[in-house]
Order: C-alpha cells, then structure tokens, then sequence
C-alpha cells in the first residue's frame, strides 16, 4: 500500500488538536497523538520536530482557517463577532488552544509573524473606520479588537444553556453597543 504524507500529516493534525485541546502542551502526550492518528512517533517527529513545533501547526492552522474564513469589516464589526461566535461554537479546539497556549507559553503562537502581520491589518482598519465616523473612538483601535475577540471567544465559555443564536445575538448587541 503507497503512503499518502499529506494524509498521514493531516490525521497526526487532527490527533494533536484533540489531544492538546483536552490536556494542554504540557498533559498531551506524543505516543497518544501517534496511537489515534496510526502512525509511530518517529514519523511523528519527522514531520514536525518536536511537541512544541506539532502545537504550533495545530494552533497556527486552526488561526489561518478562522482568518481566511472571516475576514474582518470594520465598518460592521458587531457583525464580524458573531461570525467568529459561529466559529468558536463549531470549533471550541481553537478557544481551548489559545487558552492553553496563554497559560503554557505566554502566548508565544499568538506572536507569530503572520499573526502580528494579520492583527496590525486589523487594527489599522478598525482605526480607519474610527476616523471615518463608523466606530467610536472611546477605545483605542487594538483596545477595540481585543474587546471583539475576548467578548467572541469567553462569552460562550461563561454562559451555558444558551442557545447558538443567543450567544450570537448577546455577542453582537454587547459589540455594537461598546464600538459605535
């Protein structure tokens, strides 16, 4: 039977976004990741190093996908929250993820360059739109988008029973009503 690299790759992805999402950096365990995605921690680590370099594709794959999936206006950004609540609810792995990552690295894959680059696009148009007269300008343009993603990404977490919509709804009234 040929082997596949890029499947092999992606079912060790899923194992590890499993895995590090439930347990953390420090709880996940490689052999786990090997076991659930078929394949020997040798290949494991031949594809990406070690377990810190397997968290940051997991985590940095997870970012890009949410990123190409969402981009942001900021003439709308209420909007721009609930899509992000949508996402947050169908993939909680990325919310677990970056709270793991702040808890066990500082928020050191939360840093990397694409991510800085992606976040200062973010926050230059946020600033733009302030100036226009869209938002306000009681907060600062990256005070406004940190506000977005923690309200987009806790909210869920905090309040439980709630429906999907709900979530979504409080998130957008909550959004609107601090940015404009």
């Amino acid at each position: 039977m040929e082997r596949n690299a890029e499947r092999t790759r992606a079912r060790i992805l899923e194992a590890a976004t499993t895995e590090f999402s439930a347990r953390g950096i420090a709880g996940a365990r490689v052999d786990r990741i090997a076991a659930a995605a078929g394949c020997n921690k040798a290949l494991l680590y031949s594809y990406f190093g070690n377990k810190e370099q397997l968290f940051d594709a997991v985590f940095a794959g997870l970012v890009a996908r949410i990123v190409s999936e969402h981009p942001l206006d900021a003439r709308h950004l209420e909007e721009y929250a609930g899509a992000l609540v949508d996402s947050y609810l169908e993939r909680p792995e990325l919310v677990r993820l970056a709270l793991w990552d702040r808890l066990e690295r500082g928020g050191a894959g939360m840093r990397t360059t694409e991510l800085l680059a992606t976040d200062a696009a973010k926050v230059a148009a946020i600033a733009e739109a302030q100036v226009a007269g869209d938002l306000s300008s009681r907060f600062r343009a990256d005070e406004a988008l940190a506000l977005v993603m923690v309200i987009a990404s806790m909210l869920p977490l905090l309040v439980e029973g709630a429906s999907p919509a709900r979530l979504r709804e409080v998130v957008t009234s909550a959004v609107e009503r601090l940015l404009r």
